[in-house]
């Protein structure tokens, strides 16, 4: 499943209008996307629980740290 991409803003609420940053942010994503997808299926492949390696995914993203000052880089 293939969620649509966001208007991505920055920090102070203006719109990122950059392509070339898009672009960049297009590609992670995609990128992020087929890793999680390819570890969601070995999880289910080795008999792990679906619900849990869901939550411990989403619990990894909600634990991440920026490695700035502040959020507005």
């Amino acid at each position: 499943m293939h969620l649509p991409l966001p208007t991505w803003h920055r920090s102070n609420g203006e719109i990122v209008s950059c392509t070339e940053k898009i672009k960049v942010m297009r590609e992670n994503i995609e990128e992020l996307q087929q890793v999680i997808q390819d570890a969601y299926e070995d999880a289910l492949l080795m008999d792990v629980d679906s619900e849990q390696i869901k939550q411990f995914l989403i619990k990894m993203i909600q634990n991440l740290e920026s490695p700035y000052q502040d959020d507005t880089v």
